[in-house]
């Protein structure tokens, strides 16, 4: 009997037929369009609030497991041009890892760069970034700053971080975080319209006029004291010299202008950095108050951060105020 695939099984009629199949693409349809929402919602941007973005801020960085670091890329590629001119035309640059952006965001600074009327920008970096990043990243840059500020903390080093490495050594980098800029667009838009829309993950937001950090969002963080560290790997102590003497070397300021300082946390690694500053022919400006505390074990909370940018800029305030009047009286 030859095979007839038009003939309708009892019981069945064509429209039955036909609408089998559709339905079944259209589950499948339905299942990975759902598969992507949650991976969006739980791994992507949405799993991150959207309330910081306010008049001129960005994501500096989601925790969700598929978003993860976006401001490394925004300025090594210029995907911030803001952010990046702020940052390039600012009096002083403040450079270090993410333990000088919580110290150093708060009113206390903001206020004291405003009543001496000089900008300053807050440059610092998750993952402790080191000079393997900044060195390029300043020469890109091509900062008109006349005082920069240092957290020496590991700074002076070779090692690469994650984010580093990926830039410089990944495959269509650049398209991922512009990538991800289009998604900050999406993330800002639908969930200011559809709150629910949007988890809790912590985040960071980075201020472009400034660099300034807001934190958002939850996390499971241990407060803890802060404290000074035994000496380690103090047999590294002259390489991390020699690379801070071939970094300090590059900047366009005069040495007297350039500070050095660490600061404090869990183990803060004090007498290294004044070992290295020493070798470098500075002092350091670290001040030691008694009470502070992090947020998480790592980042000062924002009382201690208050406390301590205010009692270093007590310190450093005279040098930077004669570095930026020498520079302006020079310039006319």
């Amino acid at each position: 009997m030859p095979a007839t695939a038009d003939v309708i099984e009892p019981g069945q009629p064509t429209w039955y037929r036909k609408a089998v199949p559709a339905m079944f693409v259209l589950l499948i349809a339905c299942s990975f369009g759902g598969t992507f929402v949650y991976k969006l919602r739980v791994e992507g941007i949405f799993a991150c609030p959207a309330s910081g973005y306010g008049s001129n801020a960005y994501v500096s960085d989601c925790t969700a497991t598929s978003y993860g670091d976006y401001d490394h890329g925004a300025f090594w590629f210029g995907l911030e041009p803001q952010a990046q001119r702020a940052a390039a035309e600012a009096d002083v640059l403040v450079v270090g890892s993410s333990r000088l952006q919580f110290a150093f965001g708060g009113t206390a600074t903001a206020s004291w760069f405003s009543a001496l009327g000089v900008r300053h920008y807050l440059l610092g970096f998750s993952h402790s970034e080191t000079v393997v990043f900044f060195g390029p990243l300043l020469s890109k840059m091509r900062p008109r700053a006349k005082v920069y500020v240092i957290n020496v903390d590991r700074f002076f080093d070779d090692r690469v971080s994650p984010p580093t490495e990926r830039i410089l050594q990944g495959r269509d980098i650049l398209a991922r975080y512009e990538e991800k800029r289009t998604w900050q667009a999406l993330h800002r838009a639908v969930c200011a319209a559809l709150p629910v829309a949007c988890g809790n993950s912590f985040v960071v937001y980075r201020t472009r006029e400034t660099g300034v950090w807001q934190r958002m969002g939850g996390g499971s963080f241990q407060t803890e004291q802060v404290s000074d560290g035994r000496p380690s790997k103090v047999e590294r102590w002259d390489e991390y010299a020699t690379l801070g003497e071939k970094f300090l070397a590059q900047l366009p300021v005069d040495r007297s202008c350039v500070i050095l300082t660490i600061v404090p946390t869990v183990e803060t690694k004090r007498a290294e950095a004044m070992a290295i500053a020493a070798k470098l022919g500075h002092d350091l400006l670290a001040p030691q108050i008694d009470g502070l505390r992090t947020f998480d074990g790592s980042h000062l909370d924002e009382a201690s951060g208050e406390r301590w940018s205010a009692a270093f800029l007590r310190e450093a305030g005279p040098r930077i105020r004669k570095c930026v009047d020498a520079v302006q009286a020079s310039t006319g």
